[in-house]
């Protein structure tokens, strides 16, 4: 059986979602195809960055509606060993952008993602239960999108063009690019999981405290309740050595957590009581650290990538999500400049394809952590004075430099026009 759709989109994450509810807001229509038979609320804590909360307001999402899914983020801190700070600084409006930083349930904001889909595409917009597992370019343009079903039945759609947005693993990846390197893992170990505690330090601070191979990552993802108490996002990471490539794969697998917090014992201070904080989740999850090498181009004619498709890194620069919401607004951009066409594809690729693959790299090197790798080599962690470690002006100047390259440096970001101006369409 084969079916005509001008656009189609494989993968129904965050980032092919947002391309849809993008293409709708341009006037374009558009199918997007989803592996699973039934879209849950999976996953625990994300950042959206101010640039990626820019693009979903513009977008007609509201705060109160991200405010049902997350909270804003008022700090980002890095603390060492002995509990004291290596580098804070305030975030989102709290730090002078026009756009809150959100810290956001995983799973309930891609439900708000895809409740949004439904009500402006229609239901007939989201096909679960159907992977896309390749596509051949057809002779005078176009596409054929090869389809497996969930009952192993076949299927192929002929599109106008291909967007790639079917995660790390993407079989639209993997036929743009046969030869492409096995996914990368350096030996980093996380595991994950949420509290119901107190948050530390204003409330709704993000904090890596540790070193770069053994640290935590701290932060809510929910407003405090009467009692004071919100939902702790929690990531405890440790660097193995000597990593097999293939081993320690499975994403999301369920641990107790007896089989990994004695790594943090001790880690106990005034403030914080890390063991205490991983013993009150009731669950855990086991992810491998990775990312996938960079390639030289993501797109091949009518066929185009984005998201962890297209640049599958390490979540050290909480960047992962707001750079999918930006691929989308920005190859919807591109078609009104260009139209749906190849051209439109090429045009998002020459914008992003070479700077976001020096941001894999750069997070691979531990991205905004880094100052972390600085702190263990001049003192092993432990200090009295930040300063005397890592100067201000340093600790001050790294961190921009890593903002500049992830899109969100706050006067570039707040004196930028819309991506896509109020009312723009294809049609002109």
């Amino acid at each position: 059986m084969t079916s005509q759709h001008p656009i189609v989109i494989a993968g129904g994450g965050i980032g092919g979602l947002a391309v849809a509810l993008t293409l709708q807001q341009i006037g374009l229509s558009c199918v997007v195809l989803e592996a699973v038979r039934e879209l849950k609320p999976l996953g625990v804590g994300i950042n959206l960055q101010p640039n990626a909360v820019r693009e979903l307001l513009d977008l007609g999402i509201s705060l109160e509606e991200l405010n049902s899914v997350g909270v804003p983020a008022q700090e980002w801190a890095l603390v060492g060993l002995n509990g004291n700070d290596i580098y804070a600084e305030p975030r989102g409006t709290f730090a002078g952008y026009s756009w809150p930083q959100y810290a956001v349930h995983r799973g309930e904001f891609h439900m708000l993602l895809y409740r949004k889909v439904l009500e402006r595409l229609g239901p007939g917009a989201v096909r679960t239960g159907c992977r896309a597992t390749g596509y051949r370019k057809r002779v005078g343009g176009g596409v054929d999108v090869s389809i497996e079903r969930a009952d192993g039945s076949q299927e192929t759609l002929a599109a106008g063009l291909l967007i790639g947005g079917d995660g790390i693993h993407s079989a639209i990846r993997a036929t743009m690019h046969p030869d492409q390197p096995p996914i990368h893992w350096g030996g980093a170990l996380m595991w994950r999981g949420t509290t119901r505690a107190k948050p530390i330090r204003t409330g709704s601070s993000f904090v890596g405290l540790g070193t770069h191979r053994q640290r935590m990552v701290i932060y809510p993802i929910s407003p405090r309740d009467a009692q004071g108490m919100a939902t702790i996002n929690w990531i405890a990471e440790v660097t193995v050595d000597n990593p097999d490539e293939q081993g320690n794969m499975a994403w999301f697998e369920q641990v107790t957590i007896d089989d990994f917090v004695h790594h943090f014992d001790g880690w106990t201070w005034d403030w914080l009581d890390v063991p205490g904080l991983i013993r009150g989740a009731d669950i855990a999850y086991q992810n491998p650290m990775i990312d996938r090498d960079p390639v030289a181009t993501w797109v091949d004619g009518p066929v185009v990538l984005m998201g962890d498709a297209a640049h599958a890194m390490y979540p050290t620069g909480s960047n992962g999500a707001s750079q999918a919401i930006i691929d989308a607004r920005t190859l919807g951009a591109k078609m009104i400049e260009h139209g749906a066409t190849p051209d439109a594809l090429a045009a998002y690729n020459e914008a992003l394809c070479g700077p976001v693959s020096e941001l894999i790299l750069r997070n691979r090197g531990a991205g905004p952590f880094g100052l972390l790798n600085l702190v263990d080599e001049r003192c092993g962690g432990q200090f009295e004075d930040i300063d005397t470690i890592i100067p201000a002006d340093e600790r001050a100047a790294f961190m921009a430099n890593y903002q500049a390259a992830a899109g969100f440096a706050r006067d570039a970001l707040n004196a930028a026009a819309p991506t896509i101006p109020v009312g723009a369409n294809v049609a002109g």
